[in-house]
């Protein structure tokens, strides 16, 4: 599967979809960029410079300070798919995040998403 146009498809422009589906669900986008941040390493100011240079998802996740140790802990199906089960790297960063923010707007409290 040619996963091209996703991987170049800007953050920016997922960004705030992320925002209105925790929003909606009662959680916030300070939550949200707790989630981020744990599993990129990414600043709130790198976040920040990311949206709004409109960086896309591969290089979003390329120049990631530090991918979480423990992704390997987030398991389960989001958009059809095992998120262990992706072989494409990138691809499975991807998932990984939207898994996150999926857990994040069903209400899993925090401590769990950030698999404490």
């Amino acid at each position: 599967m040619d996963n091209t146009r996703v991987f170049r498809m800007p953050f920016a422009s997922v960004y705030p979809h992320y925002v209105n589906k925790v929003e909606r669900k009662g959680r916030t986008k300070e939550e949200l960029h707790t989630v981020i941040t744990w599993l990129t390493g990414y600043t709130e100011k790198g976040l920040a410079k990311v949206i709004a240079d409109k960086t896309d998802f591969e290089t979003f996740f390329a120049k990631a300070p530090k991918m979480n140790p423990n992704v390997g802990l987030i398991t389960g199906v989001i958009c059809g798919y095992r998120v262990e089960d992706i072989e494409d790297p990138l691809m499975q960063q991807i998932r990984y995040l939207d898994k996150l923010v999926d857990e994040l707007a069903k209400g899993r409290k925090i401590e769990k998403i950030l698999r404490k």
